[in-house]
């Protein structure tokens, strides 16, 4: 087994878990081979994450935490707002496509504590959305951040299945 540089040994772990999670989903990932990819004994992962499903929610939890950042880096104008949001999302998309796969896969778990992970973010991200287009004088923001919302979920499934033709014909991968 080869040992990773010196370094945020938890760190490491969320990266191999991120990795494991987005490519064999939540059911078909082991600790043990999440362990292999971070190069370390399986032990070594149960020092930081008492179980597969916690380190599952802070995997989670940090992609929802790099949307908001995501979000809140951006600056425009009430006409540009949503346009500038969507593209630093498709960047984000782009950076990190391990995360846009586990919150789909976070979709169909059905842990009731993956379910809150899961509700808590997207509500964090509705929230914070909802006050940005409201603060910028964006007309009708209630149905704006459902239609937003619903445009980058559905980039979500898009992206992690593979079809680009279920976002419009100048959108893609």
């Amino acid at each position: 087994m080869v040992r990773p540089k010196k370094g945020n040994r938890k760190e490491d772990i969320l990266e191999a878990g991120l990795e494991v999670f987005a490519k064999r989903g939540y059911y078909n990932t082991t600790t043990a081979l999440i362990a292999e990819k971070a190069g370390i004994s399986q032990p070594y992962v149960f020092k930081f994450f008492k179980t597969k499903e916690e380190l599952f929610i802070a995997a989670l939890d940090r992609a929802f935490e790099r949307i908001i950042q995501t979000f809140e880096n951006v600056e425009a104008s009430q006409d540009h707002l949503v346009t500038k949001m969507i593209d630093a999302y498709e960047e984000l998309s782009e950076s990190n496509p391990n995360e846009i796969a586990l919150q789909v896969i976070g979709f169909s778990v059905t842990e009731e504590a993956i379910q809150q992970s899961i509700r808590k973010g997207l509500s964090r991200i509705r929230s914070y959305t909802l006050e940005r287009f409201q603060s910028a004088g964006i007309p009708n923001a209630d149905r704006e951040v459902t239609t937003f919302l619903a445009r980058g979920i559905l980039c979500n499934i898009s992206f992690f299945i593979d079809l680009p033709e279920l976002i419009d014909g100048e959108q893609s991968r």
